[in-house]
């Protein structure tokens, strides 16, 4: 027993050191090209291996980033907690593990998953450095997690000559850009103390806030550009009316200041936007009659 408990706790050690509860946030998106782009649930082995790339690949990303920041996270007050969770060596071992396993599953999936597999693991890696030389890192990460629909989109239909992926992948690239301008906000005085670089640290907490309503805004629009291009109809626009009451209540929240409340918007109301999507999308091809690609 005392065996067990000490597995079990190094397993959910290691789970918190990647933050695996925050799979929520691209996986809803990857799921909803997924259900478009095969007019309903694909292959129950393409299904598989769709959510083996989705969480090996955000493993790897979350492990090199805990890697390469780790003495940041360490003098970090809001971070230095992470350092019980596990060691540096174990985040590189772990990142290793992942890319090997998200290339294993991309060779399973199809020829064009597997010759964009290197794109992808420069794309979702190389968010952990920018931080270094760039106040628009919080860019690359939405074009981390914006690969996630794109590649769910190319499992399934094998190719990416359409509009769709693309429009859904841009609204996740600035509903990503814009939450993490309002996370980031939380270490503004410690990245300029670090001479780290970030939008908050360089600009200002109303600059980066401002940034992040206008690009939420933009994903916002794309949303609805998504369903108009999937011909989607009033189930979709409900859905999209939620998503834009949950992107204003995160802004509410960020504006208090609070580090609790922005907390709450990171992870609350970002969850709530990328499952009310997939609901929204689950219903139009289960019951709505699927999509009607234009």
């Amino acid at each position: 027993m005392i065996w067990h408990m000490g597995w079990l706790g190094r397993v959910v050690r290691t789970l918190e050191l990647i933050k695996f509860s925050h799979t929520v946030f691209a996986m809803p998106f990857a799921l909803a090209a997924m259900l478009v782009a095969a007019g309903g649930v694909p292959a129950w082995g393409i299904l598989g291996l769709i959510l083996w790339c989705l969480v090996t690949a955000r493993t790897a990303a979350m492990a090199f980033n805990r890697y390469v920041d780790w003495d940041y996270d360490r003098a970090n007050p809001r971070t230095e907690g992470r350092q019980h969770l596990a060691s540096r060596r174990l985040a590189l071992a772990l990142t290793w593990v992942a890319l090997l396993g998200f290339i294993a599953g991309t060779w399973f999936l199809n020829v064009l998953c597997f010759m964009l597999a290197p794109l992808a693991i420069i794309i979702i890696l190389s968010y952990s450095l920018t931080k270094r030389f760039t106040a628009f890192t919080h860019f690359f990460l939405g074009l981390a997690l914006a690969a996630a629909p794109m590649g769910a989109w190319a499992a399934v239909a094998g190719d990416l000559r359409t509009w769709p992926p693309w429009v859904l992948a841009f609204a996740v690239l600035c509903w990503v850009f814009g939450f993490d301008l309002i996370y980031s906000t939380m270490d503004a005085e410690f990245d300029a103390r670090a001479g780290l670089h970030s939008f908050p640290s360089r600009f200002g907490i109303p600059a980066a806030l401002r940034l992040a309503g206008a690009l939420h805004l933009l994903a916002w629009l794309a949303l609805g550009a998504f369903g108009l291009a999937c011909g989607f109809g009033w189930r979709y626009a409900a859905g999209w009316g939620l998503i834009a009451g949950a992107l204003v209540f995160e802004h509410r929240l960020a504006r208090t200041g609070d580090v609790a409340r922005v907390n709450a918007a990171f992870f609350q109301a970002n969850a709530f936007v990328g499952l009310v999507l997939l609901a929204a999308v689950g219903v139009e091809v289960f019951v709505g009659g699927g999509s009607n690609i234009r």
